[in-house]
């Protein structure tokens, strides 16, 4: 498995969380197997469909069945790379279509207010507004922005550069209110956090770049704080970033661009959380509703 896993970062160049979650549901497939004394390399095309059954009988998320699933595919498909004849096993492993859930959006008042939930007397004012305005200015995920380094914000011309999944760079315009935020954490208070002479555009109050629970929490905090009752990620204003893009006529093609999504069905969800919102004011509004 370590091979494996050294082989989709090297020739596949994964992201770090990518190559988590396949450790993590290749492993549960091993527990499963050690728990039936069938090493991993001897095991055969019905070993794999008691492990899907077992699954199954434990009521996991279709999503997380078809998630392991095509963990178990590509890594057997490695195995029959390095020669091991695994073709009967692949044949009786189908994917099983996933469930499509529509993304959780936050209505524009309620961004709003999610930026506006900071308190202004806090040392770290200046920085959470500016994490706050560029999630929703640029639709980062969680780890682009925590991985963002200073040289990569160019304030001037309002863009971003961000290095997403699969090492794909692209360059991501910035509004007026997220360029200026940005531009006041680098004056008033930077300087001050970065006592190891970091990269990093975003540091913790410790002066150590900012992780992805922390983004997490520091998102989550000011969520309660503003009243939104519905659980809200940093992943939640990515979806909000382009549902509202959507909703104000955004082409689909530019918006799949601006997030990095390599296939435009991915992005094509968007367009369903809009119909879904069309509909619902269509029923409120219309005579015949």
């Amino acid at each position: 498995m370590r091979q494996f896993l050294l082989h989709l970062a090297s020739e596949r160049g994964l992201a770090e969380n990518t190559l988590l979650a396949y450790r993590r549901d290749l492993a549960d497939l091993t527990a499963h197997l050690q728990d039936r004394r069938k090493p991993l390399l001897k095991a055969k095309a019905d070993d794999y469909l008691d492990y899907l059954k077992d699954q199954r009988r434990a009521r996991k998320a279709t999503k997380t069945v078809a998630r392991r699933i095509a963990a178990i595919r590509v890594f057997l498909r490695y195995l029959a790379g390095e020669g091991h004849n695994v073709d009967r096993i692949l044949q009786q492993i189908e994917r099983p279509k996933p469930e499509r859930s529509l993304p959780k959006i936050l209505g524009r008042a309620q961004v709003d207010a999610l930026i506006a939930a900071p308190d202004p007397n806090s040392p770290l004012f200046a920085r959470d507004v500016a994490i706050l305005e560029l999630l929703y200015a640029s639709g980062l995920r969680a780890t682009e922005l925590c991985e963002l380094k200073t040289r990569d914000a160019n304030l001037q011309v309002r863009v971003v550069r961000v290095l997403g999944k699969g090492h794909k760079e692209r360059i991501v315009p910035l509004g007026r209110a997220a360029s200026e935020a940005i531009q006041r954490y680098l004056t008033d208070l930077r300087p001050r956090l970065d006592r190891h002479r970091s990269e990093r555009l975003f540091l913790s109050r410790s002066g150590k770049p900012m992780e992805r629970i922390g983004l997490w929490m520091l998102v989550e905090k000011y969520a309660r704080k503003s009243g939104i009752l519905k659980k809200v990620s940093p992943h939640t204003l990515r979806h909000c970033f382009a549902s509202h893009l959507l909703g104000g006529g955004a082409d689909l093609r530019v918006v799949q661009e601006l997030l990095g999504h390599s296939d435009i069905q991915t992005t094509q969800i968007y367009t369903h959380v809009d119909q879904s919102r069309l509909k619902s004011l269509h029923k409120k509004f219309h005579p015949r509703g």
